[in-house]
């Protein structure tokens, strides 16, 4: 069930907390031209469904919305904070579209229109917070005025997920600026001082602590976009390893591992996808439950904030050519004779080749290459053979001659919205914001950190093991987008993937288990935030636009715009807080949030 969409309160808006709370407005349900004709407020909305509402509301904060968004950096992949900041994706497009994104991708963070976007993922996470709190506000109320409004198993998951959001969307503040101010239901005044990183990480497992004692161990009501005790073990296991608490996020997330909740797809093409079968499925912790077709008359339920991501005019999708994978991305993916990742094996020279990677070329490669890059002459799961000659790409000059597949829909999923704007871009591809292989993942690295390198090896050959299952395949037919990674029908590619024999040593092994998180969730939105974590972003990204491997993005052969770059530096190591934030902090002259180091 899309609990993001479907709800009678919501459906055709999203739910708009205005200030502190005290006042909420449907959009729709308020206004008919100019004629208003009533208002929700936490007396009105105090009943059953007037918290469940409201709690809705606060999951539709986790993609961008069109009350709140103006750009796209509110999207809940976190494309460009993640993906086009690092070394995964170019901005793409045209150097004239999007221009703060510019700014960010080549580290001139403190430019005004570099805050515009900023802005837009600080008003988005703190506006799911306000939501979060202002559940929590609602359902204490209710309780206290009508004692048998609500059951006490309702009432412990409702706070419960309520806590959760609250932390998630703390987590991805802390994640772009580290030094938050944090809110909970009981503050009235919006203009509060940010604490410290090591704070934020404490108060975010609290509130995570909270949630695990009140959530069900299933959703409740069935609805599988809820979280639950699981979910909420899974990120107090995530956010301890953002904190370096390597043997207690290994205990944490070994518990979900063993709770027998989770596990992988079988194949890889099951992870993103349109079709209904696959959707919430096995791997899902956590996702924005993308909704077309049910009613919203702009497909705004849908992937709002993935909507520029697709192939160009000459595609079906028609527009826009944001989010293009890197040749660096791209180089990752070649493996030697054994199918193992030449940027293990071959670091001096897996990055050295500038030629458009398509099907002409039968390199070896990792499957997954295909399931997460379009490339010329490659099926593009089942809308025909992607091509650059046709203008599936709008300025091969300016983004390279990829494009993003992950969050593309099947043709015969029936997963587009009919309506909406470019509504061939708009799709209800769920958008995983934690995954069972990312968990899995994250388990190998803190059993590197631990000392248990067979344990952390074995992880990682599961995780292989799983990617060789299954390859793009022609495409004709539903039946053969999907097939065996040596299927004679393949004559694009050469597909190779190998296990480990051992992990000699602890750097071996740290490198192996990085380069898997790579590979494995390539475009997903968590590149620089793991190379923040590790502690090697100014020394990865410094080489990746400098010469890496044998390369180097801002030679002539790439995207010589990248020699314009700002060195990653100190001051990167967090985004600067938005100025406009910090003007409307002050009080009495006096800002209440101090900006981050460097800016």
């Amino acid at each position: 069930m899309k609990i993001v969409s479907k709800h009678p309160l919501l459906t055709g808006t999203a739910l708009l907390i205005i200030s502190s709370g005290a006042l909420y407005g449907c959009k729709d349900f308020l206004t008919e031209a100019s004629n208003p004709q009533g208002t929700l407020n936490e007396q009105t909305l105090a009943t059953r469904n007037g918290v469940e509402g409201t709690l809705i509301g606060a999951y539709r904060t986790l993609d961008c919305t069109s009350a709140t968004s103006s750009n796209w950096g509110c999207a809940a992949s976190n494309w460009v904070w993640g993906n086009v900041v690092a070394d995964d994706s170019y901005k793409g497009s045209d150097g004239t579209d999007q221009p703060p994104i510019n700014d960010l991708e080549g580290y001139h963070w403190g430019t005004a229109d570099a805050e515009s976007y900023l802005d837009n993922k600080w008003r988005i996470v703190y506006e799911g917070v306000v939501r979060s709190n202002s559940t929590i506000r609602l359902l204490k109320q209710v309780v206290a005025s009508k004692p048998g409004e609500l059951s006490a198993d309702d009432q412990k998951g409702i706070e419960g997920e309520a806590l959760f959001l609250r932390a998630y969307y703390h987590f991805e503040a802390y994640r772009l600026w580290g030094n938050i101010p944090y809110y909970i239901e009981t503050d009235t005044d919006f203009r509060k001082a940010n604490g410290t990183a090591a704070e934020a990480i404490t108060n975010i497992l609290k509130d995570l602590d909270a949630a695990i004692a009140l959530l069900p161990a299933s959703p409740r009501n069935a609805n599988k976009g809820r979280a639950t005790r699981w979910t909420a073990t899974a990120y107090k296991g995530r956010v301890q390893m953002y904190a370096g608490q390597y043997a207690a996020a290994l205990a944490t997330l070994n518990s979900v591992r063993n709770s027998g909740v989770y596990d992988l797809e079988t194949s890889y093409d099951k992870v993103w996808s349109g079709f209904p079968e696959a959707t919430n499925g096995k791997e899902t912790i956590f996702a924005y439950q993308a909704s077309a077709n049910d009613g919203e008359p702009n497909g705004n339920n849908a992937n709002y904030g993935e909507r520029l991501n697709f192939p160009y005019s000459g595609s079906h999708f028609g527009c826009c050519g944001f989010n293009q994978p890197t040749q660096n991305l791209v180089n990752n993916f070649r493996v030697d004779a054994n199918g193992l990742p030449r940027v293990v094996t071959d670091p001096n020279n897996w990055n050295a080749s500038n030629a458009n990677f398509s099907a002409a070329i039968k390199d070896p490669v990792d499957p997954r290459l295909d399931w997460t890059v379009g490339r010329d002459g490659v099926p593009y799961k089942d809308w025909g053979l992607y091509s650059t000659a046709d203008g599936w790409v709008r300025d091969i000059a300016n983004g390279g001659p990829y494009g993003p597949k992950k969050n593309a829909h099947e043709k015969a999923s029936g997963a587009e919205s009919s309506v909406g704007w470019q509504n061939t871009q708009l799709n209800s591809v769920n958008i995983h914001l934690f995954r069972y292989a990312d968990l899995l993942l994250l388990v190998a690295e803190a059993m590197v950190e631990t000392g248990d390198l067979n344990g952390a090896r074995l992880i990682v050959n599961q995780i292989r093991t799983r990617a060789g299952q299954r390859a793009q395949g022609p495409g004709t037919a539903a039946a053969n987008i999907a097939v065996p990674i040596n299927d004679p029908s393949i004559t694009w590619a050469v597909y190779r993937i190998g296990t480990y024999p051992s992990f000699p040593d602890a750097t071996f092994a740290r490198n192996a288990v990085r380069t898997e998180r790579r590979l494995e969730l390539a475009m997903e939105g968590q590149r620089l935030f793991d190379l923040r974590r590790w502690g090697i972003a100014a020394a990865t990204l410094n080489a990746y636009i400098n010469g890496v491997g044998g390369g180097a993005e801002k030679s002539p052969q790439r995207r010589l715009y990248k020699a314009g770059a700002e060195a990653f530096s100190a001051r990167h190591a967090w985004y600067p807080i938005p100025a406009i934030q910090i003007e409307l902090s002050r009080v009495e002259g006096e800002d209440r949030l101090t900006q981050n180091p460097g800016w």
